[in-house]
C-alpha cells in the first residue's frame, strides 16, 4: 500500500503563529502550545509553538518548520517572530512588520517586494497581519513584530534567493499556507519570479536550464551570460515558455541534456521521469528519419534509457542528424507553447559533458 504524504505548513504560516502568540503572552500572559493560524486561501491550520522568551522589550517566540514529506530546505528549522508592543489610550491598532536576521532583503526591482524591503511575500505578509489583528482583538497602540530565522543566511545559499537579489537570508513564503508533498507551485513561482527580475533589468533573452550541471556547462560555453539570465527550469517546459511570452520574452534558450531534448521533441508539457517517459518507438522512428542505423531499432525499442540509446548511437556518422531533427521538433514545441511569441534556440549536452549539437 502507498503511503500517503504529509502536508507541511508554509514559511508564512510558521511566522504567523509565532507571531500571534507573541502577541497573545504580551497582551494575556497566556502561552498557549498551539495556535489556529489562518490560512491565505481561508481555513485555518494548528501550529504547535516551540518555545517562548521573554526580552527585555517584549518575547521571542519559536516555531519549528515542518515541511511535512516534502524535500525543503527550511525544514526543521526555527523560524521566530520578535514581538513588542507600545500602548496608547486611544485609536486603532498599529502594526509594523519587517524582517529581522536571516531573513533576506530585497535588492533587484521585479520581485513582489520593493527593493529593500524584508522578503516577506505579500500572501505571508497579509497573512502575519491578520492573524496578529485576530490575537489582539480591541485595543489601541502598536504592535512591532520582527520576523527572524536565525540559521536563514545559511539556509539561502541551497535556494535561488541570491540570484534573485534576496541577499542575507531566506524569504517568508507561502500562498496556501501548508506545503504539499512534491508540490510544482513552489518551482514554478521561483521560475516566474527569475523571469520577473531578469525582465526588470531590461533582459529580453532568457536561459532556461534543467539543473546545475546544464547551467555550468553552458557557463563555460557563453562565459559572458548574465547569471542573472540563467533560470532552472527542471521539468517545467510548457509552463516556463508560457511564462516567458507572458513578460514579452523575445528569445529563450534551453540548455539540456540528450534525455529531456527527447522529451521536449515529443512535445511533453512536463518532462520528469516518473510519470512522462521516453516514447521509445517514436525515437526509433526519428533514428530512421535520420538516417541511423536501423541495425539499432530493436535496441532502442527495448532501451531503458534515453541515454542508452544515445550510446548505441556513439559511433554512427549520421548521429549529429538525429540531434538536428530533434531539436527541430524541439524548437516547434517550444515556440507553439509560447504562443508564437518566443523565438527558441538549443544548446544540447551529452551526459560526459561533450556539446551534442552544432555550437552557433
Amino acid at each position: 500500500m502507498t503511503k500517503e504524504l504529509r502536508t507541511g505548513r508554509t514559511t508564512g504560516s510558521c511566522a504567523t503563529a509565532a507571531a500571534m502568540a507573541g502577541t497573545l503572552f504580551l497582551l494575556t500572559g497566556e502561552t498557549p502550545a498551539t495556535i489556529e493560524t489562518p490560512r491565505p486561501p481561508g481555513g485555518t491550520l494548528t501550529v504547535p509553538i516551540d518555545r517562548y522568551e521573554p526580552t527585555d522589550i517584549g518575547v521571542r517566540v519559536t516555531v519549528i518548520k515542518d515541511g511535512g514529506d516534502d524535500p525543503d530546505a527550511t525544514h526543521g528549522h526555527d523560524i521566530q517572530a520578535v514581538v513588542s508592543f507600545k500602548e496608547a489610550t486611544t485609536g486603532d491598532l498599529a502594526i509594523s512588520l519587517d524582517g529581522g536576521r536571516g531573513v533576506g532583503r530585497a535588492t533587484l526591482p521585479g520581485l513582489p517586494i520593493d527593493v529593500g524591503q524584508a522578503a516577506i511575500n505579500p500572501d505571508p505578509r497579509k497573512q502575519i497581519e491578520g492573524g496578529v489583528r485576530q490575537a489582539a482583538g480591541n485595543v489601541s497602540g502598536t504592535l512591532t513584530i520582527i520576523i527572524e530565522v536565525p540559521n536563514g543566511e545559511e539556509i539561502a545559499k541551497k535556494t535561488l534567493n541570491p540570484r534573485l537579489g534576496i541577499l542575507g537570508g531566506i524569504s517568508i513564503l507561502g500562498t496556501q499556507g501548508i506545503v504539499k508533498p512534491y508540490s510544482h507551485a513552489s518551482w514554478k513561482a521561483t521560475i516566474a519570479e527569475g523571469l520577473d527580475v531578469l525582465k526588470a533589468q531590461g533582459e529580453d533573452h532568457a536561459v532556461f536550464t534543467t539543473g546545475r550541471r546544464s547551467e555550468r556547462l553552458y557557463l563555460e560555453d557563453y562565459p559572458g551570460t548574465p547569471e542573472l539570465a540563467l533560470i532552472q527550469a527542471a521539468d517545467f517546459f510548457e509552463f516556463s515558455m508560457q511564462a516567458a511570452a507572458d513578460r514579452g520574452f523575445s528569445r529563450v534558450t534551453w540548455s539540456l541534456f540528450f534525455g529531456k531534448l527527447v522529451k521536449q521533441a515529443q512535445r511533453l508539457p512536463y518532462t520528469h521521469a516518473r510519470t512522462h517517459p521516453v516514447d521509445f518507438a517514436q525515437l526509433a522512428d526519428w533514428c530512421g528519419e535520420a538516417s541511423c542505423s536501423m541495425l539499432h531499432r530493436q535496441q532502442i525499442l527495448d532501451a531503458n534509457t534515453a541515454r542508452q540509446v544515445l550510446g548505441l548511437l556513439e559511433n554512427d556518422p549520421d548521429r549529429p542528424k538525429l540531434i538536428n531533427l530533434l531539436i527541430k521538433h524541439a524548437k516547434q514545441a517550444a515556440e507553439n507553447f509560447s504562443g508564437g511569441q518566443c523565438v527558441v534556440d538549443y544548446a544540447v549536452y551529452d551526459f560526459d559533458g561533450s556539446r551534442l549539437d552544432e555550437r552557433p
